[in-house]
């Protein structure tokens, strides 16, 4: 099957993975490298499988020479066969992850890492190929576990309590920027998130890191823990190795959920998604929907779901819409968030939310 997507122009067998869904996630990464200004710089494409990756970062955002990873030989076959139809001055290698960042001596600029499943196996390695402030993109597809369905394993994996509630993919989120924290700290080094997004079925960050013994102790600041209240919806953070989060909520004196370890600092730069929408370049409209919804975001941790909010007061829907303008009128910051449907993240308290829907709902 001949797949053109971008500039890149590929041939996909039914033996190697190509998910055109994932199209709009290859165009934000594009968007973003070109934004870095990723041109002559090296790449490492971990997972490369067609190499559509790793050809469309070099043929669109000019990186340099890219090498492509693939343990699967007929992965391999069909990257290295990609690679030279699209003349590109690449590396193909048939060697797993591990593998090859215990036995190569080459740094990185850019490493890309899109495995089936979780990141976690990776990461540790992957410190080691780093280059001083080396990007990383890390997707992880195992969201079930990170947004608290198999909050077992997230403990066995990931070293963090999840939280299974509205709040999940954004806690899935922040427990992943932890994990890869907690990993670049043992090499020195702390993190700057770029870009982070959760979508579909996957979560993907985007990351610099930042290398140094003050970058990674100042980074550590940003790790703590949450509280969630299921029975009125309120949440807390505070940060810290050991916090003193209170599991009784100051709202309706229930017991609270705590969950963590977890990163609580920024999720995205606004510079970085500001200079991604500005590229005149043509990407699809739904990647720049995408993108621009996540530049519009408050960047705090968490938000308050409409719906959510109402179904605990027992009153009917209301317009997420009209509930934000009441709490603008009202001097607080809003924006909706993408980690949730009919959702806002606001510098508003709880108790300011249930007035302003009260409120939306009488006007009704």
């Amino acid at each position: 099957m001949d797949i053109g997507e971008g500039l890149a122009k590929i041939t996909a067998n039914g033996g190697v993975f190509y998910n055109p869904k994932m199209a709009k996630l290859r165009d934000i990464s594009v968007m973003f490298l070109r934004a870095e200004g990723a041109r002559g710089k090296s790449l490492l494409d971990c997972t490369a499988a067609t190499g559509i990756r790793g050809i469309r970062y070099a043929l669109e955002a000019g990186v340099k020479q890219p090498v492509l990873l693939d343990i699967n030989q007929d992965a391999y076959k069909a990257a290295s066969a990609n690679v030279k139809k699209n003349r590109i001055k690449g590396e193909v290698l048939n060697v797993g992850i591990q593998e090859f960042a215990n036995t190569t001596d080459k740094k990185f600029d850019i490493i890309d890492l899109d495995p089936f499943g979780s990141p976690v196996p990776y990461i540790y390695d992957l410190m080691k190929v780093g280059s001083g402030d080396t990007l990383f993109m890390v997707t992880a597809t195992d969201t079930a576990v990170l947004c608290g369905a198999h909050p077992a394993a997230c403990v066995k994996l990931y070293g963090a309590k999840p939280l299974h509630s509205e709040l999940c993919q954004e806690g899935g989120t922040r427990i992943l920027l932890g994990f890869i924290l907690k990993n670049a700290m043992q090499f020195n080094s702390g993190i700057e998130p770029l870009l982070s997004i959760a979508d579909m079925h996957y979560i993907r960050v985007f990351l610099r890191l930042k290398k140094g013994a003050e970058a990674a102790a100042d980074s550590s600041k940003e790790l703590g823990f949450g509280a969630f209240c299921v029975s009125c919806g309120r949440f807390d953070c505070e940060r810290g190795i050991a916090p003193r989060v209170s599991n009784k909520c100051g709202t309706c004196g229930a017991t609270m959920e705590l969950f963590g370890p977890l990163w609580l600092g920024r999720l995205s730069d606004k510079g970085i998604l500001a200079k991604m929408l500005s590229d005149k370049k043509e990407f699809s409209e739904e990647s720049r929907r995408l993108v621009s919804k996540i530049h519009e975001e408050l960047d705090t941790p968490f938000f308050y779901s409409v719906p959510k909010v109402t179904k605990r007061l027992g009153i009917g829907s209301v317009s997420p819409a009209l509930v934000a303008g009441e709490l603008k009128a009202r001097k607080h910051a809003v924006s909706f968030t993408h980690f949730g449907q009919d959702s806002i993240k606001t510098d508003a308290t709880l108790a300011d939310v249930l007035k302003a829907v009260r409120k939306v709902s009488k006007t009704k």
